[in-house]
């Protein structure tokens, strides 16, 4: 009984020896495999940090160039901004410079109107002039007694006028200065012709004309009225 019980004794000692055995076996080789798991762990780790740290320099590259052209894109729209406010400033030039050709233009056909105005002031003054000389020739020949049937226009200041126009001098010496449609109404002649008879006789010096209304007023020059007096006179006492 005694051989028995060792015999079983020893056998499950021997049992527990080989699973003592078994399972350190087991357990280095969970210890290697597990080793063997953290370095491949770490290695996948390191890895991913290199991969991260390079992505971050990528990322912060990145963000250096972003911030680069976002100040380029800055500098940029303030230079069209500048060139906007100068294409503006050169437009309001361009605006000025066409204002000032036409104001100088418009200078220029006033200047051109003024030498008009003047190179016709200077033929009436010339006209004027002739016709004192004429006048004052006329007053230092000596009176002579003329025939009625010599008519006034023959007269050497009135001898280019006709007796339409002899006559409107003689009204306008004896009643005083009158409008071209008052005019019309006495002589009997049509608007156009009146304003031509009129047009005629202050170009060629013998009225003057008060612009300061229309119509305008026509009157005889002093010297024209004291010729046509003159000429009455002597008229008068040949009759």
């Amino acid at each position: 009984m005694a051989e028995i019980l060792l015999t079983l004794l020893g056998i499950l000692l021997a049992i527990t020896v080989g699973a003592a055995v078994e399972y350190y076996r087991q357990l280095r080789r969970v210890q290697k495999e597990y080793n063997g798991a953290r370095e491949v762990v770490e290695d996948i780790v390191l890895s991913f940090n290199r991969q991260l740290k390079q992505e971050s320099e990528k990322l912060e590259s990145l963000v250096y160039k972003v911030e680069a052209v976002a100040s380029k894109s800055d500098k940029a729209l303030n230079k069209v901004e500048d060139a906007n406010k100068r294409l503006n400033i050169l437009e309001a030039n361009i605006a000025d410079v066409e204002d000032r050709e036409r104001m100088l233009a418009r200078l220029d056909d006033v200047d051109k109107r003024v030498r008009d105005a003047v190179a016709s002031q200077e033929t009436l003054v010339a006209k004027i002039s002739s016709i004192e000389e004429q006048t004052r020739q006329f007053l230092e020949v000596p009176e002579a007694r003329v025939e009625a049937v010599i008519p006034i226009k023959r007269e050497k200041a009135l001898a280019p006028l006709t007796e339409t126009e002899v006559s409107v001098l003689g009204m306008l010496a004896s009643e005083g200065p009158k409008t071209a449609p008052e005019i019309k109404e006495r002589i009997k002649l049509s608007r156009e012709h009146t304003a031509r008879l009129m047009k005629k006789l202050y170009e060629e010096g013998y009225l003057e004309r008060d612009t300061s209304k229309i119509p305008f007023k026509y009157s005889v020059k002093k010297e024209m009225e004291k010729l046509l007096k003159k000429v009455e006179s002597k008229t008068t006492e040949s009759v």
